[in-house]
């Protein structure tokens, strides 16, 4: 049985794309993540720090589902 909440690679904010074309980065970017909906079709954007923070509230949310 598919999950209702999975994780996703967030996408990158308008300010950081903005960034990005003026800011010469000198360093690894920080990976954040989103969870998506598979009931509602949608992407919830959080922009969870970590991975396991993201597993954490998916775990959550599926049991409370």
């Amino acid at each position: 049985m598919q999950q209702r909440f999975v994780i996703v690679p967030a996408l990158p904010k308008e300010k950081d794309v903005i960034q990005r074309k003026t800011t010469v980065w000198s360093g690894v970017s920080t990976a954040r993540f989103d969870l998506y909906d598979n009931l509602e079709k949608q992407r919830l954007t959080l922009s969870l720090q970590s991975r396991p923070d993201a597993e954490a509230e998916c775990s959550r949310r599926n049991c409370a589902g």
